[in-house]
């Protein structure tokens, strides 16, 4: 199932690479204020559930543009192209996820940075890599000495105030974060010890499940804002090294309101 993902998401960032050729002439629609998407996106997101479906053609599917389809205990959730605004700029910084789900539970994982042709795999109890070599995350484990990857609001507006104020902690408690415009390729950074923690509000499933798998079988920790199980449906995240986890916790529990703790 792990080598099926792999070669549907090579097949998707083949899809990409050849229009980053392009950039100009991609069509490109506006979903909701500030959130995009090109019609690389799409031709990206079919190439990918049609290998998917050669393989498997009774698993269900969940897809960023495409929905949900079928009805399965095995279900592929899929983001063709995370970091759209991103890649539509010429900015390499974005990513193809794919995860599976069986029985609720997320046991394959891939994210594939095109651009830079780097292969972030995870079998839940098998370990994760990149580019085939193990991957662990980082020693830290003081927030300190920590680097913190997040995303702030862009088409969501309602919970800026509180990012604010934690970005403003942050800024004191860390030695700096980092705002790359891709949840799946930040979480695959925190799998490899590129950095060392991430957090961000009001995330879609498709976003976070193929990261969350390769941070737990890096070694990590990933939890919804009071450090639970619950972030796929609230949509709230934070992963790290194990210490720097329970840090991040600590510092975004004053800001936690209701609604945000429900997602």
């Amino acid at each position: 199932m792990l080598n099926i993902a792999v070669k549907a998401a090579r097949r998707g960032g083949g899809i990409i690479n050849r229009a980053t050729r392009n950039l100009d002439i991609i069509g490109v629609k506006e979903k909701a204020a500030n959130d995009f998407v090109s019609e690389v996106d799409r031709e990206a997101e079919q190439s990918i559930i049609r290998t998917l479906r050669e393989a498997y053609p009774d698993h269900a599917i969940l897809a960023e543009e495409s929905g949900a389809s079928g009805s399965s205990d095995y279900q592929w959730i899929i983001d063709p192209l995370d970091g759209t605004t991103n890649f539509i700029h010429g900015f390499p910084q974005y990513a193809v996820a794919i995860a599976l789900m069986h029985k609720g539970t997320v046991t394959q994982a891939v994210v594939y940075d095109p651009g830079r042709n780097d292969l972030f795999t995870a079998s839940r109890g098998r370990g994760a890599f990149l580019n085939d070599q193990r991957m662990r995350v980082s020693k830290r484990t003081s927030l300190k000495a920590s680097l913190i990857g997040t995303g702030l609001p862009f088409s969501e507006l309602a919970h800026l105030d509180i990012y604010l104020a934690v970005m403003r902690d942050m800024i004191r408690q860390s030695a700096g974060f980092r705002r790359a415009g891709s949840a799946a390729l930040d979480l695959a950074y925190v799998a490899a010890g590129r950095l060392d923690g991430f957090w961000e509000f009001g995330l879609s499933p498709w976003d976070m499940a193929a990261g969350a798998l390769l941070i737990t079988e890096a070694g990590g920790l990933v939890g919804d804002l009071r450090g639970e199980s619950g972030y796929l449906s609230t949509g709230n995240i934070v992963a790290g090294t194990p210490k720097v986890f329970v840090q991040l916790l600590q510092t975004l529990s004053p800001h936690l309101t209701p609604a945000l703790s429900r997602g």
